[in-house]
């Protein structure tokens, strides 16, 4: 039996907390490695869009990406039904959101500025966030009530 001693153990604690503070740090200054995608439709254009589920997923959602294809996105999935806010601290790009109910029914719409710290809040509890490249949704005449269809959705 190793026997360690506590100022040993104490280091060895202080070190590991320090390291994963520095890789959570390091993480949340890049964008985060391409996620799991699911095809979505809205009508007769399809969505191929990256799946955040994860507390760090949806936390770092897409900050710090350059660049993103007109038909992808990123669709956050949380576990319970609540009153959804986003910001665009560190997110480089402009983008739409869509706050979507259970069946796929988008409830609000807003457009949002890279780097601003403005809340945008779904209009009523939901489980679902889609976010665009900024103008996607009304280029294609979606509004709230319009439903969009997958896997997420069950259709």
């Amino acid at each position: 039996m190793i026997r360690i001693r506590s100022i040993d153990k104490s280091l060895c604690l202080l070190g590991l907390a320090l390291g994963l503070a520095v890789g959570g740090a390091l993480a949340q200054n890049a964008p985060q490695p391409k996620l799991d995608t699911v095809t979505l439709n809205a009508g007769m254009h399809n969505i191929r869009a990256e799946v955040a589920r994860t507390p760090m997923q949806t936390q770092i959602g897409m900050m710090f990406r350059r660049e993103m294809a007109q038909h992808e996105g990123m669709l956050f999935i949380f576990d319970g039904v609540g009153r959804r806010c986003f910001w665009m601290k560190n997110t480089l790009l402009p983008l739409s959101i869509a706050f979507i109910a259970d069946d796929g029914r988008v409830v609000s719409l807003a457009d949002m500025q890279p780097q601003s710290e403005e809340s945008h809040c779904s209009a009523e509890p939901v489980r679902f966030a889609l976010e665009m490249n900024q103008g996607w949704f009304a280029r294609r005449g979606i509004k709230p009530g319009f439903k969009l269809k997958g896997p997420p959705f069950g259709t």
